[in-house]
């Protein structure tokens, strides 16, 4: 339960985004951005590296106009993401430490491989919006790792 708030809150937060700079901004440097140390161990350097990657290929596809992609590499290496991404969660739950990005990962892991079937199975008209929700749920995967750790309040 406490992972699905941590996930809808930060869904929510990122939902304050200005719309006007909706796409705007270029994907973040995997590593120049990790203000975390937990981003320069390696298997979450591996989940920056590769949500930037994916990330950056969606854009393009945001900005085609490819009447239908072909999502097939797209979604075996999103799986793969999304595997790794549980790993994330299964490790930071094993050290019993951060909560919020244990969640966040799990709930990532959850929904990347159904916003992969979404966008293979989505018309040319539903198109733009499957790719828009990838590319936003691969930005925060690449943010939540490499944002420096908040204090305890």
């Amino acid at each position: 339960m406490s992972c699905d708030m941590a996930l809808a809150g930060w869904i929510w937060l990122a939902s304050f985004s200005d719309p006007g700079q909706i796409g705007a901004a270029p994907p973040i440097p995997p590593m120049a951005a990790a203000a975390n140390p937990l981003a320069r161990e390696p298997l979450f350097a591996e989940i920056v590296r590769r949500a930037g990657s994916l990330e950056a290929r969606v854009d393009a596809l945001r900005r085609a106009a490819s009447p239908a992609p072909d999502v097939a590499e797209l979604r075996a290496e999103g799986l793969a993401l999304a595997d790794l991404d549980l790993k994330g969660h299964l490790d930071l739950a094993r050290r019993g430490t951060d909560g919020d990005l244990k969640c966040i990962l799990k709930g990532i892991s959850q929904d990347l491989p159904r916003l992969l079937n979404d966008l293979a199975q989505a018309s040319p008209a539903q198109r733009p919006a499957a790719l828009d929700e990838l590319f936003y749920l691969l930005r925060d995967n690449v943010e939540v790792i490499t944002a420096p750790p908040k204090a305890a309040v």
